[in-house]
């Protein structure tokens, strides 16, 4: 998956894998499933990337098409009818660009979700103040009224967090000690941000490790990353890399196990989570007491 062009929600993309694997199963080419449909080729690779609308009565001729029994195809129509529901994020759909609304799905859906951020704290981690210092800085620059938008959207996904059904996902979350070091906005906002991420370390589902400079280099110094792990079995490890306005989304093993392989390193380089802690009791209280 790269440079995601809408924002499917996770069952969407599970689903539309599933009609590929039935498709796969029964022998036939999409260029033969677009003909029993009577649509171009693209459309139906669309579908089967959720890069457009499954429509329900194109869906069931597919399945028919495909042999798929009756007791299956009502359990493949029912969940079509949930992935038509909006997610949450659709809300922001007017401040959030189509490549990021798949990092919120993804992430929403995530069972395991790991990170490494060397500049600035995860967005799952942010005060409100942090957040919005930090957008401040984005380009392009956008209205007020877009910025505290942005704002909102990112408090509203830490919600998953704490939240009880679904459990919660194990977060693991890698910072570089620039993070702290390099102000965004006042003291206040900065010590308000130690504090959170002191906070959310006590989390039993979170572990939280700042890689200091003494460690040195470090495979992960290159640049933010984030590794999606998901209950279906239809969905590989993903992972999302950024860039100033736009995200790129990779699954092909070798690339993720090279990031896997970087997250671990840079873990052994990174203090251990008690230590962390400690860490970032002493820089709050030697830079922003």
């Amino acid at each position: 998956m790269t440079r995601a062009k809408s924002s499917p929600t996770v069952l969407q993309i599970v689903l539309g894998r599933r009609l590929a694997a039935l498709r796969e199963a029964a022998g036939l080419t999409a260029a033969q499933a677009a003909d029993e449909l009577q649509v171009t080729l693209p459309t139906v690779t669309r579908m089967e990337k959720a890069e457009t609308t499954l429509k329900f009565a194109n869906v069931k001729t597919l399945l028919e098409v495909y042999g798929v029994g009756q007791a299956e195809r009502d359990e493949f129509l029912s969940l079509l009818g949930e992935a038509a529901t909006p997610g949450w994020w659709q809300s922001f759909r007017e401040v959030l660009p189509n490549w990021f609304g798949v990092h919120v799905s993804l992430e929403s859906a995530a069972t395991h979700i790991r990170t490494y951020e060397p500049a600035v704290a995860p967005g799952l981690l942010q005060t409100p103040e942090y957040a919005r210092a930090v957008l401040e800085r984005g380009l392009p620059r956008v209205p007020h009224d877009v910025l505290e938008r942005r704002v909102q959207l990112r408090i509203a996904r830490q919600e998953l967090l704490t939240r009880v059904d679904p459990a919660p996902p194990q977060l693991w979350a890698i910072i570089d000690e620039t993070v702290l070091r390099r102000p965004a906005g006042s003291p206040d906002v900065m010590r308000g941000q130690i504090d959170r991420l002191m906070e959310v370390a006590e989390l039993p589902h979170v572990t939280l490790q700042v890689c200091p400079f003494a460690a040195g280099l470090h495979p992960g110094a290159f640049g933010p990353f984030t590794i999606f792990r998901f209950a279906q079995p239809e969905l590989p490890d993903i992972v999302c890399t950024d860039s100033l306005s736009s995200a790129s989304y990779e699954e092909e093993k070798g690339e993720v196990a090279l990031f896997r392989e970087a997250l671990g390193e840079t873990s052994v380089s990174a203090l251990t989570k008690e230590k962390t802690k400690e860490f970032l009791g002493g820089i709050r209280k030697d830079l922003y007491s």
